[in-house]
């Protein structure tokens, strides 16, 4: 089976992030012929747990889960026996998360439209469940961020849009629990132009990537709260 080739730039960092995981988000493009001449190619299902006390926001709780196809890719020749799969899970995971730090971990946090700067991550670990992997981290706030009476906004997406990453529900998306009686969440759908959509199915697999797409295909979580008195 031959692997088609990705964007340069693209496959520039998915080189840094683990030289297998570069093509590995990619693995659709190699099996099915009709998938690869459409944006996107692989597909990422979020969840998201927004940490914090009855006054602050501290961070974010991740939990990215690969289709069935990239999972595969992801492990294709590692070592997972029983005596050697845990070592394995967390040398990858370390891995990606060291220089998914050099992508802002395609997670943009605003409040008034200012970015809302991160830590970097503790660190991540992988699981397995069936056929499909779970990258899972958390993203502390540099500074906590007092509860805001103007709404929060999270998006998460890769600007080249090669990777779908989605909360496929409102419910996808929780709160910790001292924030559940102070702040309310909704995940706001995309809403791409007829044209843009075809431009995006158009795309073949060796197109240079364009890094507009992203913004334009990616959800927009909204965090609103009512500040304690």
């Amino acid at each position: 089976m031959t692997k088609l080739l990705l964007p340069s730039t693209y496959i520039a960092f998915f080189t840094q992030l683990r030289r297998r995981f570069s093509i590995l988000l990619l693995g659709a493009l190699c099996i099915i012929p009709s998938v690869s001449i459409a944006h996107p190619h692989s597909w990422v299902d979020i969840q998201t747990e927004v940490l914090g006390s009855s006054t602050h926001i501290t961070g974010l709780r991740m939990h990215w889960t690969f289709d069935a196809m990239t999972s595969a890719y992801m492990l294709d020749g590692e070592d997972t026996s029983a005596k050697n799969k845990v070592t394995t899970f967390q040398t990858i995971a370390d891995s990606v998360m060291e220089n998914l730090l050099q992508e802002h971990y395609f997670t943009y946090f605003y409040q008034n439209e200012q970015p809302i700067k991160y830590k970097v991550s503790p660190g991540g670990s992988l699981s397995q469940d069936r056929m499909k992997i779970t990258l899972s981290f958390e993203l502390p706030l540099a500074t906590p961020q007092p509860l805001p009476e103007k709404p929060l906004e999270l998006r998460v997406f890769e600007p080249s849009y090669y990777v779908d990453l989605a909360w496929k529900a409102n419910s996808d998306i929780t709160l910790a629990e001292p924030l559940k009686e102070h702040c309310q969440v909704r995940v706001i759908k995309p809403n791409p132009t007829a044209e843009q959509m075809s431009y995006a199915m158009s795309l073949p697999a060796d197109a240079d990537p364009d890094n507009a797409l992203g913004q334009l295909f990616t959800q927009t979580v909204t965090i609103v709260c009512q500040p304690k008195l």
